[in-house]
């Protein structure tokens, strides 16, 4: 025997009691609380590291890039071929990360060389942000985090 609708929610929905779509309001509540879930186990520094230095997806694979070689010095133009990314991006991203702290540039001539920061600190979080970033789970929470920060 097949199972017949609740003739109380059928009456409900008939009437326009209850919306067939969630409100702005119920929206708004949701996003609140996946927000709060999301920040509520992740520590406190590298989310704080995570929303004012990688605040995009390109400061992430440039913080990948010189976590992985942490004694390159190069251009802009290098770095961008080694990262598969445009050369006008990668100056802009390379620029704030050292306006943070996270890179150091520096002239070489008439060259812009970037290289990691020598910061102990900046360097401990960075390479805690990369180890964080193996767990899938830090992933979904620091994606969610770069693409909330990005509207």
């Amino acid at each position: 025997m097949g199972e017949r609708a609740c003739p109380e929610a059928s009456a409900e929905a008939l009437r326009g009691e209850r919306s067939a779509e969630p409100s702005a309001e119920a929206h708004s509540r949701r996003e609140l609380d996946l927000a709060g879930r999301l920040m509520a186990d992740m520590d406190p520094r590298l989310l704080e590291f995570l929303q004012r230095k990688i605040n995009s997806f390109v400061k992430w694979d440039l913080i990948r890039f010189f976590h992985d070689n942490p004694h390159t010095t190069d251009t802009a133009d290098n770095i961008a071929r080694y990262a598969g990314r445009s050369v006008g991006t990668i100056r802009t991203e390379l620029a704030e990360l050292s306006q943070e702290g996270v890179l150091e540039e520096n002239q070489l001539g008439d060259m812009t060389v970037y290289s990691l920061a020598s910061d102990r600190q900046i360097r401990e979080l960075l390479e805690q942000f990369v180890k964080a970033s193996d767990d899938r789970q830090f992933r979904v929470k620091a994606i969610y985090h770069i693409i909330r920060g990005t509207r």
